[in-house]
């Protein structure tokens, strides 16, 4: 896989308190592509941060239903992927990508 489709497949970080207690455990989320697998993910998330995953778990977020200017409307859906990193490893999400 190339480095243009590792950032494709990978399109960002997700920093919320639940996932910020995950990365405690050596468990880190991101937003991915819907159309990527899991054995993609796995392989960008290694070629992209320099560490070795253990297990990939997926699931589609489905799009909540809004309102925007008084007329309903539907959010995106987009897929979640939280990745368990090798026992010792981290991700450091502040620093970006070089």
């Amino acid at each position: 896989m190339g480095k243009e489709r590792m950032y494709q497949v990978v399109l960002s970080p997700i920093v919320t308190e639940k996932a910020t207690a995950m990365s405690e455990t050596g468990q880190y989320a991101f937003r991915v592509t819907l159309d990527a697998t899991k054995p993609e993910i796995k392989q960008a998330i290694e070629g992209l941060f320099g560490v070795s995953v253990t297990a990939v778990n997926t699931l589609v977020m489905k799009g909540k239903t809004k309102r925007f200017k008084g007329r309903p409307g539907q959010r995106s859906d987009y897929k979640k992927a939280m990745v368990r990193l090798a026992e010792g490893q981290s991700i450091d999400l502040t620093t970006g990508l070089a």
